[in-house]
């Protein structure tokens, strides 16, 4: 890996161009990289004004996807048009099927019902209750109630609830509930990823992987996963900003919202035992259980059975979409659902001990967002339900886990793939119903693979920090990573030995972060490590990609004003000096 200058703009913010090679070939039919004397952080689009409007360009183009699902009435919109045209999302459906239409509160208890809508039996009552964590169904009610405020709001007292779907008026609201919910995800997602703009001063670009990211407008209106996004995002710029307090409360949102965030609890902890910093991490989960609590508590002491409703309804499931179970099962391996919740909570404390010797013995601490991504993936591996947009759990730690646009798209492409084939499996287009659908088998192990080819680079990063997108431009530690950034790191490791025809420069010199190959001598001071290409870059105890400071050296704070003062050049191989550009 070679650390030049020219990975960043004149405002110190790395450039997508110059750092990123899919970037850099796609920028060429609008006029290649930045420029060694582009004038950068002048115009009034900044990034994250940037960001913001790809966002929106990507989420409006998810409207139109599942634009013709969105009916005022669903003779418009009888099956199999939701899914030949791939446009299914449960949030019409659940408003007239949880009792919104009909001004049922979520989770309200079956005897505060009125008498017309109270069911008659235990299997009625949990067709009303919902099986969604308690924000998450506290959004739904706060949506249902501005429907109400602005729609027909038809009078539906006398009509059963197994009926209410066929008035007309209510079809009519459905429409309206689902842009309300629109409307609601797309604000979080702008500010979600205004916070993950502001978290990285050097690399706000990164955002835009999400922004721009092929599964979003297929994904964002499917469920309310977009919410638990937003509580990510959040999280990490808390975080990334050093408030713990702040991350814990969202971590506890978070899993009042969807239960993932609470697997973040795990990743800290080894890295505060790392960074023996564990007073910081019992602020972050003392205020994680107090929100959680706040939120989740009241709606227990109401409603007891419509609260552990969401866990029961779980625990009872048995193999779902998307899963490695479901293909099991179709081929004629069934398991009981205890079974599969013994056997699933098994293989995840596995990975979860894998992931933590990962972070343990890594050679350089692992930067947080690998660590939340490989927690999150372990999980999605081995659950009995990986729906489709639950591609939106990931995506976020994905792409600042391994921000490079080439293995994104690669992962990406696996779940465009599933997406398709889990629609026609449904439809029972492929093959009759009941029939083995190998299409939909090979779509689900391929959507493995493809994140499981993710998780691959990101485990080697973390064992070969050089590789790491973040780390190689030789400033960066964990930029999200808040009191572990510039932390306290592992010992130095032994380095390869240093190979014949490469050439280090001397330490301390203006020009000990460039390296390439040619002739020279190595400074005996210096320790090389390995890099991309056969290449290698200094290590620094902070930095593995600078040499160790010595204490008649200048700061990396200088250092970095030094390289961003000093003019754009090049070692020449022969020599292993540094050669200007010519002039104009």
């Amino acid at each position: 890996m070679v650390f030049r200058d020219s990975v960043r703009c004149t405002d110190d913010v790395v450039a997508p161009t110059l750092d990123d090679d899919l970037v850099r070939a796609a920028s060429r039919p609008i006029g290649g990289p930045l420029g060694d004397h582009a004038r950068s952080g002048l115009s009034w689009w900044t990034p994250v004004r940037v960001v913001l409007a790809i966002a929106a360009v990507f989420f409006a183009l998810g409207v139109v996807q599942k634009s013709p699902c969105v009916v005022t009435n669903w003779a418009d919109d009888a099956s199999p048009k939701p899914f030949s045209h791939m446009c299914y999302t449960d949030i019409p459906y659940l408003y007239v099927g949880r009792g919104f239409a009909e001004g049922v509160w979520p989770y309200e208890p079956q005897n505060d019902l009125p008498l017309v809508k109270r069911p008659e039996t235990e299997v009625a009552y949990h067709d009303l209750t919902l099986e969604y964590p308690v924000l998450t169904g506290l959004w739904m009610g706060a949506a249902a109630a501005v429907t109400n405020a602005i729609g027909r709001s038809p009078d539906l007292s006398a009509i059963p609830h197994d009926e209410v779907g066929t008035v007309l008026d209510v079809q009519y609201d459905t429409a309206i509930y689902w842009a309300v919910n629109a409307v609601g995800f797309f604000l979080v997602l702008l500010g979600g990823l205004f916070l993950l703009v502001r978290a990285q001063r050097r690399r706000p670009w990164d955002a835009m992987l999400i922004a721009a990211a092929p599964v979003l407008p297929l994904a964002a209106t499917i469920n309310w996963d977009i919410l638990a996004v937003g509580c990510v995002c959040a999280f990490l710029w808390a975080w990334a900003t050093r408030r713990p307090v702040l991350a814990g409360l969202l971590i506890g949102i978070g899993a009042a919202t969807k239960l993932y965030p609470l697997f973040f609890l795990g990743p800290l902890l080894i890295l505060c035992v790392r960074e023996r910093r564990l007073g910081v991490y019992a602020k972050t989960v003392v205020a994680a259980a107090v929100a959680w609590l706040v939120i989740d508590l009241p709606i227990y002491i109401w409603s007891p059975d419509a609260f552990t409703w969401f866990w029961r309804f779980n625990a009872s499931r048995g193999a779902d979409y998307g899963s490695l179970w479901l293909i099991a099962s179709e081929a004629g391996h069934t398991a009981s659902p205890h079974v599969i919740n013994v056997t699933t909570w098994v293989f995840f404390g596995c990975a979860c001990l894998l992931v933590a010797l990962l972070a343990l013995l890594a050679p350089r601490r692992p930067r947080l967002v690998q660590l939340l991504f490989l927690v999150v993936a372990a999980f999605l591996f081995v659950n009995k339900v990986y729906s489709p947009q639950y591609v939106l759990w990931l995506l976020p730690l994905a792409a600042l886990a391994r921000p490079r646009w080439r293995d994104l798209l690669i992962w990406q492409a696996s779940e465009v793939f599933y997406f398709f084939a889990v629609w026609m499996h449904i439809a029972n287009f492929m093959v009759p119903a009941g029939a083995f659908d190998t299409v939909y088998a090979i779509s689900i192990v391929v959507r493995i693979l493809g994140e499981f080819y993710l998780v691959v680079m990101v485990v080697r990063d973390v064992l070969s920090p050089w590789h790491d997108p973040v780390r190689a431009d030789g400033l960066s530690d964990d930029p999200l990573g808040g009191i572990f950034d510039d932390g306290i790191d592992s010992e130095p490791v032994e380095s390869e030995p240093t190979s014949a025809g490469l050439v280090a420069e001397p330490a301390g010199s203006a020009d000990d972060d460039v390296v390439d190959k040619g002739g020279g001598v190595p400074d005996p001071d210096d320790d090389l490590v390995p890099g991309a290409g056969g290449l290698r870059g200094h290590r620094d105890e902070h930095h593995a990609h600078l040499h160790v400071r010595r204490l008649d050296e200048p700061a990396l704070a200088a250092v970095d004003d030094v390289r961003r003062q000093r003019p754009p050049g090049r070692i020449e191989p022969a020599t292993g000096q540094r050669r200007d550009p010519l002039p104009g």
